[in-house]
């Protein structure tokens, strides 16, 4: 018997084996460049790993995680989506002119939700209907949908909402005493949302369909599997957590706003995606593997803003974090691609 095996009488994992099969072999140097980055920060700063600021960072995982998990079944399918920052700008403005219209949060919630779902109709029509690649498509609707959000608050200006039931969903906490700051509102959303999307794409017949249509869209096809319908679907559920995260954003802010605290989301987004381990072709890639990249990146600019590093160093680095993530997918499939024709050489 193994040390991990100790304990367990039925000879059955250890909780060590079931964690790393739940985390993923290909994510456990996403989770070793974690404890790296935190060992580094910790030790330069003694804030870090106080309650208040990791609860902090919780919270600001929360808009991105959101858009990170639509992000990771369009992706997954083997397509893209860079109008999600555009979306959330959009869905931002709606809620907050739903709400000072008619005092009501939960109609406030759903404008915001309904029009991310809209516009992630519209990318999926664009795409399926007029066959524009996903790139080219959500590249146009990027600068379309901001100017739609725009052109929706009045005068081009953020419309602030000063309801506290709404400032609830983005800075409010549960659990909240004298000695600990509460666990974030927004981040439990988060979780929430990843932990429905995880069982969905790893129990369903839908999640399923996604990876299928990803890594083999003829045989997907030739499996009865409706690809059109699936694109409207991803898309469209895409869009939805963008608007939810543009709604999370004007709860934070207090306003509406077209694109302040929206824009460079669809970058950390794809970001993250890619780096837990999603690749551009498509049919992999886990919804645990992008919650671990967003918590890295939210570690990272985390620890650059205690550190007292200037801005734009963290825009460098976010690049430098997708380029190598890229990179890392592209290794990996072509080391998968070698493995297959060596086994296909060797069987015949």
């Amino acid at each position: 018997m193994t040390i991990m095996e100790k304990g367990r009488p039925d000879g059955g994992p250890s909780i060590w084996k079931r964690t790393a099969s739940f985390v993923g072999a290909e994510n456990l140097s996403l989770v070793i460049a974690l404890v790296i980055l935190l060992a580094l920060i910790s030790s330069q700063s003694e804030f870090f790993f106080s309650a208040r600021n990791l609860l902090n960072i919780g919270q600001n995982m929360a808009v991105v995680g959101l858009i990170a998990v639509g992000m990771t079944l369009v992706i997954v399918s083997a397509g893209l989506d860079i109008s999600v920052g555009s979306m959330a700008g959009a869905a931002s403005v709606v809620c907050a002119l739903v709400v000072t219209s008619t005092d009501s949060v939960g109609l406030g919630v759903l404008g915001g939700v309904a029009i991310g779902t809209t516009l992630g109709l519209v990318n999926a029509t664009i795409i399926t209907v007029l066959r524009v690649n996903p790139v080219v498509a959500t590249l146009a609707t990027f600068s379309a949908f901001r100017g739609i959000a725009f052109l929706i608050a009045p005068d081009g200006r953020p419309v602030g909402v000063l309801d506290p039931e709404l400032r609830y969903l983005g800075s409010g906490r549960v659990l909240q005493t004298a000695e600990f700051p509460g666990i974030p509102v927004s981040f439990l959303i988060l979780v929430a949302v990843a932990v429905v999307a995880h069982v969905v794409m790893t129990t369903t017949v839908f999640g399923r369909s996604i990876y299928s249509m990803g890594g083999n869209p003829a045989a997907a096809r030739l499996a009865g599997i409706n690809l059109t319908a699936m694109k409207f679907k991803i898309y469209a559920i895409s869009g939805a957590l963008a608007g939810l995260a543009g709604v999370i954003v004007t709860a934070r802010t207090s306003s509406g706003q077209p694109a302040s605290g929206t824009q460079g989301l669809e970058l950390e987004a794809i970001t993250a995606v890619f780096l837990g381990g999603a690749l551009l072709a498509g049919g992999k890639g886990t919804i645990v593997g992008t919650m671990l990249a967003v918590m890295l990146i939210a570690v990272l600019a985390n620890g650059m803003n205690l550190l007292g590093i200037a801005t734009f160093y963290q825009l460098v680095a976010k690049g430098l974090l997708l380029v190598a993530a890229v990179a890392i997918g592209q290794w990996r499939l072509a080391r998968s691609e070698r493995e297959q024709a060596k086994a296909a050489a060797g069987g015949v």
